[in-house]
């Protein structure tokens, strides 16, 4: 393989959006995974990229022309990645709503893919989302639809629009009604249980309901935990089919 140096140019633009997704997405960016692997799959994909693409052709006006194309291309593939990766947020935002339910809210623990202190159930449900995602080789998806990006947004090529806040809106829609479409199972059941105490409370009142109610809703609480197990693949499609719509909302936003 030979190099000129417009050649050169094109590929470290490529390497540029590459570099920025990869350090943002889900699952390619956790906290554990060592910086060279990062950046030897950065480099390996974009070889692979740029051997595939014919046409190594930019325009540009000088060096402060060719720094905004990389600038360009850096927030094009940070854009994507950090779309693709805060749709893993509506786990830790289900999580929370459930541990505050059940009486778990002041346990935090380390989130691995956000970096961050988050709830035992939020962290629970991201591991099952993330085992959920290797296994069925989802992570490949997602960068295969990095890699598709390229042939709608060609190097060089993308246009920022304001768009990219009606995105965010979309978002923060998806976040709330996934989150709690999450958490249903067991908010119906908390709200049983809670009509169940008010009434035993009023029908025995020499009962400390206070002490009986924390208890209770623990074991309640994870006796849900344990039935709503079997549907963590659904919600792992769902966290999938969000992450799809957002690339693809920044790619239509960002494309010439």
């Amino acid at each position: 393989m030979s190099f000129t140096i417009e050649s050169f140019e094109f590929f470290l633009l490529i390497f540029v959006r590459m570099s920025g997704f990869i350090f943002a997405a889900p699952l390619y960016s956790l906290s554990n995974i060592p910086k060279r692997v990062q950046i030897g799959l950065c480099a390996f994909i974009s070889i692979v990229i740029y051997g595939s693409t014919g046409d190594y052709h930019i325009a540009y006006n000088g060096v402060i022309g060719y720094a905004g194309l990389i600038i360009v291309e850096l927030v094009l593939g940070l854009s994507m990645g950090y779309f693709a990766s805060i749709c893993m947020y509506i786990l830790n935002f289900a999580g929370q709503i459930i541990d505050m339910e059940m009486g778990f809210s002041m346990v935090n623990v380390m989130n691995p893919t956000a970096n961050m202190t988050t709830t035992v159930t939020g962290n629970l449900y991201t591991y099952f989302v993330i085992l959920v995602l290797l296994a069925s080789d989802l992570h490949r998806y997602i960068l295969k639809a990095m890699i598709d990006a390229f042939s709608y947004i060609p190097v060089g090529g993308a246009v920022f629009r304001i768009g990219i806040f009606n995105v965010m809106l979309t978002f923060i829609k998806d976040y709330f009604i996934i989150g709690f479409r999450i958490v249903l199972p067991m908010f119906a059941a908390m709200l049983i249980v809670n009509v169940v105490l008010g009434v035993l409370a009023k029908v025995a009142p020499q009962m400390n309901m206070f002490v009986v109610g924390i208890q209770l809703k623990v074991f309640i609480g994870l006796f849900i935990l344990a039935l709503s197990a079997q549907y963590v693949p659904l919600v792992a499609e769902l966290i999938y089919e969000e992450m799809k719509i957002m690339m693809n909302e920044v790619v239509k936003v960002m494309s010439p």
